[in-house]
């Protein structure tokens, strides 16, 4: 993204978008007071970051023993339920479905291609799904102090190895005819991106014209095979992300709220949640009700606006989807391919 002398004016940036991730899949019932389990509880956790101020909504589903669920129709039943309780927000669908082992000790892992495929056919759909571009080491644990997780089931050794040790299945055999499901059904991919190799896979994608459409995506900052928490890293990746583009930073416990804030003030989105992060300060619980709160107050703190849910969904271009590969690069700020013959730089192209 390019920075004009009045770009970290609020005024002049994109009203902030908060995404909650209220549904923590890694975690079990216990290791946070408010992981909802019963259906009822997620919907309740909906509305209640909904009124705190979030605009997003990041989906998994637990079943009634704790454990992750990989039923479509409980997926089906949450959706539903979602469209009437926070028609506003914008329901995106976390794509792994849920990595959490089933057992101590099970391996902690990603689902296979086809069931993970299931999830454009959800119905109703999502409005986004979150796809993962390039298989990658997803050492969550790797960035977590003893503290992070002491009383929680993740400190038990099998468990904390299970975590150790997963991996993130999303080579090109998965993510293009993901990518490919989801456009079919009209559902817009939220891309994971874990570095910036990835984002160079997404970018030439959209070169050779196997996406056409806004490009929406987090910087995953978590450690483990994903970025870490340099800030050097957190601003070269925005630095290097299309002027296009939609933008939200995503870090790990006590990190989230310092790694936001840099992203609130360059005009990136946040997203907040027991997925992340379970403390305000050391030693202090913090319930992803109370993260959302506190990017909405320091957003106006710095004097950024919140984005409401419609006009969140302006932002994400819900939709949307562009004609070809020329418009894609047009529409992100990109500057054209190559034409035969041409030497030196890409200009983009002036219409007079």
């Amino acid at each position: 993204m390019h920075f004009l002398d009045d770009s970290l004016y609020p005024e002049n940036q994109e009203k902030l978008v908060i995404q909650a991730a209220p549904y923590g899949p890694e975690w079990l019932p216990g290791d946070a007071d408010d992981l909802p389990v019963t259906m009822d509880e997620h919907v309740q956790a909906a509305v209640d970051c909904h009124n705190a101020g979030a605009t997003v909504l990041h989906i998994h589903v637990r079943e009634l023993d704790g454990h992750g669920s990989k039923r479509m129709s409980m997926f089906n039943e949450l959706m539903a339920r979602l469209r009437e309780a926070v028609p506003d927000m914008v329901l995106q669908i976390g794509g792994s479905i849920s990595f959490a082992p089933e057992d101590e000790g099970a391996d902690a892992k990603w689902l296979s291609y086809d069931t993970r495929h299931m999830l454009a056919e959800i119905t109703p759909r999502p409005d986004q799904v979150t796809i993962a571009i390039g298989t990658s080491q997803m050492n969550i644990v790797e960035l977590f102090d003893d503290e992070d997780i002491e009383g929680t089931s993740i400190a038990k050794p099998a468990m904390y190895q299970a975590y150790r040790d997963m991996v993130v299945e999303a080579g090109p055999e998965f993510y293009l005819e993901h990518l490919k499901r989801l456009r079919t059904n009209d559902i817009q991919p939220h891309f994971q991106l874990a570095h910036l190799a990835q984002l160079e896979t997404v970018e030439r994608m959209i070169r050779k014209g196997v996406y056409s459409g806004p490009l929406v995506l987090n910087y995953v900052a978590i450690g483990g095979g994903f970025a870490g928490r340099h800030p050097a890293d957190l601003v070269e990746f925005i630095r290097r992300v299309p002027d296009g583009a939609v933008l939200t930073i995503e870090a790990s416990m006590r990190a989230v709220a310092p790694m936001n804030t840099v992203g609130i003030a360059l005009g990136a989105h946040v997203r907040v949640g027991n997925e992340d992060n379970l403390w305000r300060r050391k030693g202090e619980r913090m319930s992803s009700v109370q993260q959302v709160e506190q990017m909405v107050r320091i957003a106006d703190a710095v004097g950024r606006d919140i984005a409401t849910g419609p006009e969140a969904r302006e932002i994400y271009q819900l939709g949307e989807w562009y004609a070809d590969t020329d418009e894609t690069l047009a529409r992100l700020g990109m500057v054209p391919n190559r034409r035969p013959g041409h030497r030196g730089s890409m200009l983009r192209d002036v219409t007079r």
